[in-house]
């Protein structure tokens, strides 16, 4: 299976081993901790394999707990908390070498027509997604060639991401920048015609950038890093229906870091500038050094 979209559909279907319990594999790979947009949207697979009737995500809220080990499986425990005339919801449990790692609460609304509708309108004017480079042709451009290990991460890649500010790779860059971010996004490839496939990919890909918001009045997005961070908490709403193999904006900022923690603020939309989700992260922030890095999971 050499499409990375097709190995993100893969990973998302998970194994049934007992009624409300299922299985998911962890890719073995080179990060310290498993990524924590993938426990997400695992876990949320769970959750809706277990609702019954036409009933989408409308939220989720949840907290990583502790790193996940990259190639151990994980058991995923779902409560059915509620099953109501509207709504649905569940609870998840993410446990790995019999610890918990990982809580979801998702809750599923039946669609139903509003009295009114309203949204503000998108913070940015973005370029088109084609006008701009990836950022394996930015890598390139900067360094003259792309460096084996991003060359590695490129072609596992499950998303295309095209940043809309280009990339940033000096001090000087960084100088009196604010805590925004906005990239272009959408899957490598076809991730079928599974709604809920679709809502758990966005969630994988929602954790890949949101903290960047966060680094860039610090540091340089690219090159050497001179924090580890980790994903604390992670909450979504999906207000529309879309598809995560096409084209959709994702305008983060951060309104404040302060005591090791940065909290990111994130808004999706599609290319004709409807809002699609809304998402809310904290993160852990620390030098590397240090110790008691006990965070849960790693961002991209």
């Amino acid at each position: 299976m050499n499409n990375p979209a097709e190995r993100l559909v893969d990973l998302l279907d998970l194994e049934q081993i007992e009624l409300n319990i299922f299985r998911g594999r962890s890719p073995e790979e080179s990060l310290q901790r498993v990524f924590g947009g993938q426990v997400a949207g695992q876990a949320l697979v769970a959750a809706g394999r277990t609702t019954e009737g036409d009933r989408p995500v409308h939220s989720l809220h949840a907290y990583f707990l502790r790193p996940g080990r990259p190639g151990v499986p994980i058991v995923y425990q779902v409560e059915r908390v509620r099953d109501g005339r509207s709504f649905t919801t569940r609870r998840v449990t993410a446990v790995q070498q019999g610890r918990t790692i990982f809580n979801l609460t998702a809750s599923f609304h039946q669609p139903e027509q509003g009295a009114f509708e309203h949204q503000l309108p998108p913070r940015i004017a973005a370029p088109s997604p084609e006008s701009l480079p990836t950022v394996a042709e930015e890598i390139k451009e900067h360094l003259g060639a792309l460096p084996e290990q991003w060359e590695r991460m490129a072609r596992r890649q499950p998303f295309d991401i095209r940043y809309v500010d280009r990339l940033r790779w000096t001090e000087e860059e960084i100088k009196d920048a604010e805590p925004r971010s906005a990239v272009w996004m959408r899957a490598v490839g076809p991730l079928g015609d599974d709604p809920l496939v679709h809502t758990c990919a966005l969630t994988y890909a929602s954790d890949m950038t949101l903290l960047d918001a966060v680094r860039i009045p610090v540091e340089p997005l690219w090159g050497r890093r001179g924090f580890d961070m980790a994903s604390l908490d992670h909450a979504m709403w999906f207000h529309r229906p879309f598809r995560a193999d096409e084209w959709f904006l994702y305008d983060q900022e951060s309104p404040i870091a302060t005591g090791g923690r940065g909290l990111a603020r994130g808004r999706i939309y599609d290319t004709e500038g409807r809002l699609l989700v809304s998402v809310v992260q904290e993160g852990l922030f620390r030098p590397y050094g240090e110790r008691h890095m006990d965070a849960p999971t790693t961002s991209a």
